[in-house]
């Protein structure tokens, strides 16, 4: 439960066979759905927050558990500051999550809060994001990870900042780097390289009158 008087939830599916929708129909979620073969991550980011409807809209990876009541509020009560695109949340291990995972974890998401005006760093797996400027520029249909720190680098090329709330925090039942996997490794890697690739424009290029 959350103490948030008022929220729906957008489950995405991916060719699940675990149940996942059976349970998704006992809690009245609005389900949608995803092939496999056509799965990447902004691309099914931006088809559930298309089905969304709310002025904010927050993102959870299947195998993240809010830590507390609160989760929702927490998140939410960063954007007071109009200039804010998105908030991420701190992500904790499980007890008997791998030592890797909890090294990573720790180090990564630490206690202190963060206004981000510059840097880009930015995790899906817990966050939230502003309707309307997701709009504005919707997370990259192509990339197949890293989608949010794309996403993150041109909101503040843009003016707009990233918040970093450690208040909203997640159990992940594993580490941002999945135990070492090297292949997820390499394909972070890739899609890294290509992001730095790219020619950056000045920031504060917006035009949207609201960011000072």
């Amino acid at each position: 439960m959350q103490d948030v008087p008022q929220f729906e939830i957008v489950l995405v599916d991916n060719d699940s066979v675990d149940g996942t929708l059976e349970i998704a129909g006992r809690f009245g979620c609005r389900v949608v759905s995803i092939p496999r073969r056509e799965f990447r991550y902004g691309k099914a980011l931006n088809l559930g927050i298309e089905h969304a409807t709310g002025e904010y809209v927050a993102i959870v990876s299947g195998h993240c558990i809010p830590t507390h009541d609160h989760w929702l509020a927490s998140l939410v009560a960063n954007f007071s500051d109009e200039t804010v695109a998105g908030v991420y949340g701190r992500q904790v291990p499980l007890p008997d999550s791998d030592a890797v995972d909890k090294r990573d974890l720790w180090t990564t998401f630490g206690v202190e809060r963060r206004v981000q005006r510059t840097e880009h760093f930015f995790h899906n797996a817990n966050s939230m994001i502003r309707r309307d400027v997701w709009q504005e520029l919707p997370f990259d249909d192509e990339l197949n990870g890293v989608e949010d720190r794309d996403w993150a680098l041109k909101m503040v090329e843009r003016g707009y900042t990233i918040v970093y709330e450690p208040l909203a925090a997640v159990h992940h039942h594993h580490g941002i780097h999945q135990t070492g996997d090297p292949k997820r490794a390499e394909r972070v890697v890739r899609v890294i390289e290509m992001i730095n690739a790219k020619p950056r424009p000045r920031r504060g290029a917006s035009k949207r009158k609201s960011v000072i």
